[in-house]
């Protein structure tokens, strides 16, 4: 063999004595059970799947930049929206009720995924071709998808389960109209726009709020395919749209989309002629016009499908400072919806996958669970510590994104009544409950404990904290510890 190939090896490094024949006792048989290569080969075949996506299993995507074209700082203080700015990204497109192996040009709405790599973290947009969705609320997301699916008995699709549903939920009647028409077969994933769908809000420098919608316009253009054009690729090549992204990128033929947003200031959303979070409308241009912001290029295929894409989870929980959710209850449900389904999915460590894995620092009080190969960089695992671990700065986001009539959504316990305190019952129990043996054992369990190796400052916090609840019992405790 060439110098020039490197030899195969298992999954641990090691050499490997053979690519083509398992270790038997004879000429004939039987394999062994200690060849452990062959076992590996076998068992690893047999875990290659991970359950796909029961929503947008068909899809593929790619890397690229994404650049900020125009100021919207008025709008919105979040970092890879600043003049200037410029992050890597990761796209996903896909369509929504088709399982992995469906054509890629079957009638259905598109998915459009965005992974931004910003400073301040992963920001992640998740929307489709169209501007609505076919229901607002997401108590019936789940019986949406259903009847898109295939039938429990035959298991095969049925166009009565779907119009069944639809018709029985006219909220639905918008995004229909969107998919019977041109936009519900694009040409290709190039030639199709891209919305957050949801409404967003966004906080500037100064604290103004604002409600956003996101529009990703091609710039290649608009196009479609008839549904007699949809029907022949069906059969002729079920990847088209995945082939043709992978081949215009791979050809130096780099798409892109012009980002654009409709603002409504904060105050105008509560008497506006319809809900602005209905998912089933759209906001009239001719009422908030279409601001541009910049634009995002793909110029990179992934150099593994399974690990950049399959393995790519996008969720809009994924919120960077100066950006926040709105009233919308579909995307109130997805917040909790998309981090869930990848922790099934891949495992609950799926932020440290590469396509997932942030491009600046990480943090983070979480540890251990399956898989996980970034060790935590907290030497005390939990918050609020006095040894150096992280802590977080409320001043990054200027505040919390409230939404309500007044403005109001907190992140902060705060009295609501005379006698809300932290300390007053506990000082009861003491002075009124307690005996005097009762309170000497306390004194005693408590200064023992102290003493079992707790640090001088941590010392002084906790007769402190004793003499909040009760005087007479935190000067107990000192001088017990003290002797």
């Amino acid at each position: 063999m060439s110098q020039h190939v490197p030899f195969t090896t298992n999954n641990a490094g090691v050499p490997v004595e053979s690519d083509e024949h398992s270790l038997t006792a004879g000429p004939v048989g039987p394999v062994l059970l200690h060849d452990h290569y062959l076992i590996e080969k076998m068992a690893q075949f047999n875990r290659e799947r991970v359950p796909e996506r029961v929503v947008h299993a068909k899809g593929s995507g790619a890397y690229g930049t994404f650049e900020v074209t125009q100021d919207v700082s008025r709008f919105t203080r979040a970092d890879l929206f600043q003049p200037g700015k410029r992050c890597d990204m990761l796209a996903r497109f896909s369509t929504v009720a088709g399982e992995m192996g469906s054509p890629d040009t079957w009638r259905d709405p598109r998915g459009f995924a965005l992974k931004f790599y910003t400073e301040q973290g992963n920001y992640d947009l998740v929307g489709n071709n169209t501007p609505v969705f076919f229901v607002r609320d997401p108590m019936k997301f789940q019986d949406f998808i259903r009847s898109q699916k295939r039938r429990p008995d035959s298991a095969v699709r049925d166009h009565d389960m779907q119009w069944d549903f639809w018709t029985l939920s006219p909220e639905s009647a918008h995004q229909v109209t969107w998919l019977m028409g041109d936009r519900g077969i694009p040409k290709n994933w190039r030639h199709m726009d891209g919305f957050s769908s949801h409404t967003y809000s966004w906080v500037n420098a100064a604290g103004e709020r604002f409600w956003v919608k996101y529009h990703f316009r091609t710039d290649q253009g608009n196009d479609f395919l008839t549904q007699a054009e949809a029907d022949r690729l069906a059969g002729a090549d079920g990847d088209a749209h995945r082939r043709d992204l992978f081949e215009a990128i791979e050809g130096g033929d780099f798409p892109s989309w012009t980002l654009h947003v409709q603002v409504m200031p904060f105050d105008e959303a509560w008497d506006y002629r319809f809900n602005p979070f209905d998912l089933t409308k759209v906001w009239p241009h001719g009422d908030y016009p279409l601001i541009e912001v910049g634009r995002f290029t793909l110029n990179r295929n992934p150099e593994d499908h399974f690990v950049h894409i399959e393995q790519a989870a996008f969720e809009p929980s994924n919120l960077v400072p100066g950006i926040g959710v709105s009233p919308d209850k579909m995307l109130l449900g997805r917040i909790f919806s998309y981090p869930d389904t990848h922790r099934y999915r891949i495992g609950p460590n799926y932020n440290q996958l590469p396509p997932n894995r942030s491009h600046v620092p990480v943090h983070s009080y979480s540890k251990d669970g399956p898989m996980r190969f970034d060790a935590a960089r907290t030497a005390r695992p939990y918050a609020p510590n006095s040894y150096g671990g992280p802590a977080a700065d409320p001043e990054l986001w200027g505040g919390p994104l409230g939404w309500d009539v007044a403005g109001r959504m907190v992140r902060e316990a705060y009295p609501l009544h005379r006698e809300d305190d932290d300390w007053g019952q506990a000082g009861t129990l003491v002075r009124k409950v307690l005996d005097d043996a009762a309170r000497d054992r306390l004194v005693a369990n408590i200064a023992g404990h102290l003493l079992d190796g707790v640090s001088a400052p941590v010392l002084e916090r906790a007769f402190q904290y004793w003499r909040n609840v009760d005087r007479n019992l935190g000067d107990r405790v000192a001088a017990a510890v003290a002797r």
